[in-house]
């Protein structure tokens, strides 16, 4: 049997923003709503695109808090900033290879 030139993604490797741990590095790939939203989705989507987090920003998580790991800091390109998780939940990400 030959192998695949099929990679199948990593089931461990997080595909949102807010699962991901600290020193984590990838691209913003979209959004998607979640349950937990703490404000309404269209002031979340806003302010994120403010901050940067646009389809196909760099990141990567720098700092957690020291309360169940929230909030995150996170470099978005050239700039830092902090972010709850579960308002980061919102973002997809893909990991860099």
């Amino acid at each position: 049997m030959s192998s695949s030139s099929l990679t199948l993604a990593d089931p461990a490797e997080p595909d949102r923003l807010g699962a991901c741990p600290r020193g984590w590095s990838g691209w913003v790939t979209g959004y998607e709503a979640t349950d937990a939203l703490s404000i309404p989705w269209n002031e979340l989507e806003r302010r994120l695109l403010e901050m940067g987090f646009v389809e196909g920003a760099r990141l990567e998580v720098l700092q957690e808090g020291p309360i169940a790991r929230d909030p995150i800091a996170v470099r978005v390109d050239d700039l830092t900033v902090a972010v709850r998780r579960r308002d980061a939940a919102v973002i997809r990400v893909s990991a860099a290879e």
